[in-house]
Protein backbone atom coordinates (compact mmCIF):
# COMPACT_ATOMS: atom_id res chain seq x y z
CA UNK A 1 0.00 0.00 0.00
CA UNK A 2 1.16 3.65 -0.52
CA UNK A 3 1.19 6.10 1.71
CA UNK A 4 -2.15 7.79 0.36
CA UNK A 5 -3.49 4.38 0.79
CA UNK A 6 -2.62 3.69 4.63
CA UNK A 7 -4.05 7.72 5.11
CA UNK A 8 -6.93 6.24 4.04
CA UNK A 9 -7.40 3.53 6.22
CA UNK A 10 -6.91 5.32 9.21
CA UNK A 11 -9.07 7.92 8.01
CA UNK A 12 -11.96 5.34 8.32
CA UNK A 13 -10.45 3.76 11.65
CA UNK A 14 -10.71 7.26 13.41
CA UNK A 15 -14.05 7.81 11.85
CA UNK A 16 -15.33 4.62 13.45
CA UNK A 17 -13.96 5.38 16.56
CA UNK A 18 -15.32 8.73 16.55
CA UNK A 19 -18.89 7.68 15.61
CA UNK A 20 -18.80 5.47 18.75
CA UNK A 21 -17.38 8.25 21.01
CA UNK A 22 -20.54 10.39 19.38
CA UNK A 23 -22.77 7.23 20.10
CA UNK A 24 -21.71 6.96 23.81
CA UNK A 25 -21.49 10.80 24.16
CA UNK A 26 -25.30 10.74 22.97
CA UNK A 27 -26.53 7.52 25.39
CA UNK A 28 -24.71 9.44 28.24
CA UNK A 29 -26.63 12.82 27.24
CA UNK A 30 -29.71 11.44 27.39
CA UNK A 31 -29.36 9.12 30.61
CA UNK A 32 -29.10 12.60 32.33
CA UNK A 33 -30.76 11.46 35.49
CA UNK A 34 -28.41 8.40 36.42
CA UNK A 35 -25.72 10.88 34.88
CA UNK A 36 -25.99 13.25 37.49
CA UNK A 37 -27.81 12.21 39.99
CA UNK A 38 -26.44 8.95 40.43
CA UNK A 39 -22.91 8.38 38.86
CA UNK A 40 -21.38 12.33 39.50
CA UNK A 41 -23.18 13.36 42.04
CA UNK A 42 -22.50 10.11 43.98
CA UNK A 43 -19.49 11.06 46.02
CA UNK A 44 -21.48 14.09 47.60
CA UNK A 45 -23.71 12.02 49.12
CA UNK A 46 -23.49 10.14 52.90
CA UNK A 47 -24.87 7.09 51.30
CA UNK A 48 -22.17 6.76 49.00
CA UNK A 49 -20.51 2.92 48.25
CA UNK A 50 -17.02 4.06 49.60
CA UNK A 51 -18.16 6.06 52.78
CA UNK A 52 -20.20 3.55 53.57
CA UNK A 53 -17.43 0.63 53.36
CA UNK A 54 -14.80 2.86 55.28
CA UNK A 55 -16.95 2.90 58.06
CA UNK A 56 -18.07 -0.57 58.12
CA UNK A 57 -14.26 -1.51 57.92
CA UNK A 58 -13.60 1.47 60.74
CA UNK A 59 -16.31 -0.02 62.77
CA UNK A 60 -14.65 -3.87 62.11
CA UNK A 61 -11.42 -2.57 63.07
CA UNK A 62 -12.55 -0.01 65.46
CA UNK A 63 -10.28 2.73 63.92
CA UNK A 64 -12.38 5.73 64.58
CA UNK A 65 -10.13 7.55 61.83
CA UNK A 66 -11.45 5.67 58.64
CA UNK A 67 -14.92 6.56 59.21
CA UNK A 68 -15.81 9.26 56.57
CA UNK A 69 -19.03 11.57 57.04
CA UNK A 70 -20.80 13.34 54.31
CA UNK A 71 -18.63 15.87 52.60
CA UNK A 72 -19.80 19.43 54.16
CA UNK A 73 -20.45 21.42 50.91
CA UNK A 74 -22.90 23.07 48.86
CA UNK A 75 -22.51 22.49 44.88
CA UNK A 76 -23.63 25.59 43.27
CA UNK A 77 -23.73 26.47 39.46
CA UNK A 78 -22.70 31.28 39.12
CA UNK A 79 -23.76 30.85 35.50
CA UNK A 80 -26.76 30.89 33.14
CA UNK A 81 -25.69 28.30 30.37
CA UNK A 82 -23.32 26.36 33.27
CA UNK A 83 -25.82 22.90 33.73
CA UNK A 84 -26.35 23.01 30.08
CA UNK A 85 -22.51 23.36 29.52
CA UNK A 86 -21.44 20.60 32.04
CA UNK A 87 -23.98 18.23 30.77
CA UNK A 88 -23.01 18.52 27.42
CA UNK A 89 -18.62 18.50 28.17
CA UNK A 90 -19.56 15.35 30.83
CA UNK A 91 -21.62 13.20 28.40
CA UNK A 92 -18.58 13.48 26.29
CA UNK A 93 -16.15 12.78 28.90
CA UNK A 94 -18.22 9.39 29.79
CA UNK A 95 -18.50 8.99 26.15
CA UNK A 96 -14.77 8.88 25.66
CA UNK A 97 -14.59 6.78 28.50
CA UNK A 98 -16.82 3.59 27.42
CA UNK A 99 -15.65 4.20 23.81
CA UNK A 100 -12.05 3.72 25.08
CA UNK A 101 -12.17 -0.01 24.68
CA UNK A 102 -13.48 0.13 21.09
CA UNK A 103 -10.98 3.03 20.00
CA UNK A 104 -8.11 1.40 20.75
CA UNK A 105 -9.34 -1.92 19.01
CA UNK A 106 -9.59 0.43 15.85
CA UNK A 107 -6.10 1.93 16.60
CA UNK A 108 -4.82 -2.09 16.98
CA UNK A 109 -6.34 -2.73 13.76
CA UNK A 110 -4.34 -0.26 11.95
CA UNK A 111 -0.69 -1.28 13.69
CA UNK A 112 -1.60 -5.30 13.75
CA UNK A 113 -1.20 -5.70 9.69
CA UNK A 114 2.30 -3.92 9.74
CA UNK A 115 3.53 -6.26 12.86
CA UNK A 116 5.57 -9.99 12.42
CA UNK A 117 3.69 -13.03 12.56
CA UNK A 118 5.86 -13.75 16.18
CA UNK A 119 4.73 -10.28 17.01
CA UNK A 120 1.58 -10.55 16.23
CA UNK A 121 1.42 -14.27 18.12
CA UNK A 122 3.04 -12.26 20.91
CA UNK A 123 0.63 -9.50 21.15
CA UNK A 124 -2.40 -11.58 21.72
CA UNK A 125 -5.43 -10.20 23.81
CA UNK A 126 -3.54 -6.52 24.05
CA UNK A 127 -7.36 -5.13 23.35
CA UNK A 128 -8.20 -7.12 26.01
CA UNK A 129 -5.81 -6.64 29.21
CA UNK A 130 -5.49 -2.16 28.07
CA UNK A 131 -9.55 -2.23 28.26
CA UNK A 132 -9.24 -4.29 31.55
CA UNK A 133 -6.93 -2.48 33.25
CA UNK A 134 -8.24 0.80 31.66
CA UNK A 135 -11.87 -0.08 33.18
CA UNK A 136 -10.32 -1.31 36.39
CA UNK A 137 -8.25 2.24 36.87
CA UNK A 138 -11.37 4.01 36.10
CA UNK A 139 -13.28 2.26 39.16
CA UNK A 140 -10.25 2.58 41.30
CA UNK A 141 -10.11 6.42 40.62
CA UNK A 142 -13.99 6.78 40.93
CA UNK A 143 -14.83 4.65 44.00
CA UNK A 144 -11.38 5.24 45.89
CA UNK A 145 -8.79 8.10 44.74
CA UNK A 146 -11.86 10.98 43.91
CA UNK A 147 -14.18 10.40 46.92
CA UNK A 148 -11.28 10.91 49.38
CA UNK A 149 -9.62 13.79 47.52
CA UNK A 150 -13.53 15.32 47.29
CA UNK A 151 -14.36 14.43 51.18
CA UNK A 152 -10.93 16.28 52.21
CA UNK A 153 -10.92 18.95 50.45
CA UNK A 154 -14.90 19.70 50.74
CA UNK A 155 -14.72 19.25 54.87
CA UNK A 156 -11.32 20.79 54.87
CA UNK A 157 -11.96 24.40 56.60
CA UNK A 158 -9.76 27.35 58.48
CA UNK A 159 -12.73 28.94 60.68
CA UNK A 160 -15.78 27.14 60.73
CA UNK A 161 -17.37 30.47 60.38
CA UNK A 162 -16.62 29.80 56.43
CA UNK A 163 -18.86 27.72 54.19
CA UNK A 164 -17.71 25.38 51.43
CA UNK A 165 -19.89 26.83 48.52
CA UNK A 166 -18.47 24.51 45.47
CA UNK A 167 -18.79 25.52 41.93
CA UNK A 168 -20.15 22.58 39.83
CA UNK A 169 -17.61 22.84 37.60
CA UNK A 170 -14.42 22.30 40.10
CA UNK A 171 -16.66 19.44 41.52
CA UNK A 172 -17.44 17.93 38.28
CA UNK A 173 -13.58 18.79 37.24
CA UNK A 174 -12.06 17.28 40.55
CA UNK A 175 -13.98 14.09 39.73
CA UNK A 176 -13.32 12.79 36.45
CA UNK A 177 -9.76 14.20 36.63
CA UNK A 178 -9.05 11.88 39.34
CA UNK A 179 -11.26 8.90 37.86
CA UNK A 180 -9.27 9.45 33.99
CA UNK A 181 -5.74 10.28 36.34
CA UNK A 182 -6.16 7.08 37.39
CA UNK A 183 -7.43 4.85 34.16
CA UNK A 184 -4.42 5.98 32.60
CA UNK A 185 -2.02 5.12 35.10
CA UNK A 186 -3.11 1.39 35.40
CA UNK A 187 -2.16 1.30 31.36
CA UNK A 188 1.44 1.03 33.50
CA UNK A 189 1.71 -2.71 32.45
CA UNK A 190 0.85 -2.46 28.83
CA UNK A 191 3.18 -0.03 28.64
CA UNK A 192 5.63 -1.79 29.98
CA UNK A 193 5.10 -4.71 27.69
CA UNK A 194 5.20 -2.73 24.76
CA UNK A 195 8.60 -1.39 25.73
CA UNK A 196 9.39 -5.12 26.69
CA UNK A 197 9.00 -5.54 23.47
CA UNK A 198 10.65 -3.02 21.63
CA UNK A 199 13.92 -3.76 23.60
CA UNK A 200 13.74 -0.36 25.41
CA UNK A 201 12.94 -1.50 28.62
CA UNK A 202 14.72 -4.77 30.75
CA UNK A 203 13.46 -5.95 34.45
CA UNK A 204 16.94 -5.47 35.53
CA UNK A 205 16.47 -1.97 34.47
CA UNK A 206 13.27 -1.71 36.22
CA UNK A 207 14.74 -3.29 39.76
CA UNK A 208 17.64 -1.11 39.38
CA UNK A 209 15.50 1.69 39.16
CA UNK A 210 13.28 0.98 41.28
CA UNK A 211 13.82 3.46 44.44
CA UNK A 212 13.81 6.14 42.02
CA UNK A 213 10.39 4.86 40.35
CA UNK A 214 8.67 4.59 43.86
CA UNK A 215 9.82 8.25 44.21
CA UNK A 216 7.66 9.15 41.12
CA UNK A 217 4.67 7.11 42.05
CA UNK A 218 4.86 9.02 45.47
CA UNK A 219 4.50 11.96 43.36
CA UNK A 220 2.26 11.08 41.30
CA UNK A 221 -0.09 10.03 44.56
CA UNK A 222 0.64 13.35 45.68
CA UNK A 223 -0.65 15.56 42.78
CA UNK A 224 -3.71 13.40 41.96
CA UNK A 225 -4.81 13.01 45.61
CA UNK A 226 -5.30 15.89 48.28
CA UNK A 227 -2.50 16.30 50.88
CA UNK A 228 -3.97 13.88 52.92
CA UNK A 229 -1.16 10.88 54.09
CA UNK A 230 -4.11 7.95 54.15
CA UNK A 231 -5.24 8.83 50.78
CA UNK A 232 -1.95 9.03 49.38
CA UNK A 233 -1.26 5.84 50.69
CA UNK A 234 -4.26 3.89 49.33
CA UNK A 235 -3.15 5.36 45.63
CA UNK A 236 0.37 4.57 46.18
CA UNK A 237 0.16 0.69 47.29
CA UNK A 238 -1.54 -0.91 43.65
CA UNK A 239 0.33 1.56 41.36
CA UNK A 240 3.84 -0.13 43.33
CA UNK A 241 2.16 -3.47 42.77
CA UNK A 242 1.66 -2.45 39.32
CA UNK A 243 5.00 -1.71 38.89
CA UNK A 244 6.39 -4.93 40.27
CA UNK A 245 3.60 -6.63 38.17
CA UNK A 246 5.66 -4.68 35.09
CA UNK A 247 9.14 -6.28 36.09
CA UNK A 248 7.37 -9.67 35.55
CA UNK A 249 6.17 -8.55 32.21
CA UNK A 250 9.60 -7.33 31.32
CA UNK A 251 11.25 -10.45 32.61
CA UNK A 252 8.29 -12.95 30.47
CA UNK A 253 8.68 -11.05 26.99
CA UNK A 254 12.55 -11.11 27.64
CA UNK A 255 12.91 -14.73 28.29
CA UNK A 256 10.72 -15.25 25.41
CA UNK A 257 12.83 -12.52 22.77
CA UNK A 258 16.05 -14.22 24.14
CA UNK A 259 14.35 -17.99 23.28
CA UNK A 260 12.53 -16.94 20.00
CA UNK A 261 16.66 -15.61 18.84
CA UNK A 262 18.39 -18.75 20.28
CA UNK A 263 15.43 -20.79 17.89
CA UNK A 264 16.60 -18.15 14.79
CA UNK A 265 20.19 -18.92 15.56
CA UNK A 266 19.77 -22.40 15.39
CA UNK A 267 17.28 -22.79 12.66
CA UNK A 268 20.04 -20.57 10.64
CA UNK A 269 23.07 -23.20 11.71
CA UNK A 270 21.21 -25.72 10.82
CA UNK A 271 20.59 -24.30 6.94
CA UNK A 272 24.21 -23.44 6.64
Amino acid sequence: MSFIDHLEVLRWHIIRAAIAVVVFTLGAFLAKDFLFHDLILGPSRADFWTYRMFNQVGDWLGASGLHMDKPTFDLQNRQMSGQLTMHISTSFVVGLALAFPYTFWEIWRFIKPGLYPHERANSRGAVFFVSILFILGLLFGYFIAAPLSINFLASYQLDPTIENQIDLQSYISTLTTMSMSCALVFELPMIVFFLAKAGLVTPELMRVYRKHAIVVILVIAAIITPPDVSAQIIVTIPIILLYELSITIARVVGRNNTARLNAQLAENQGVA
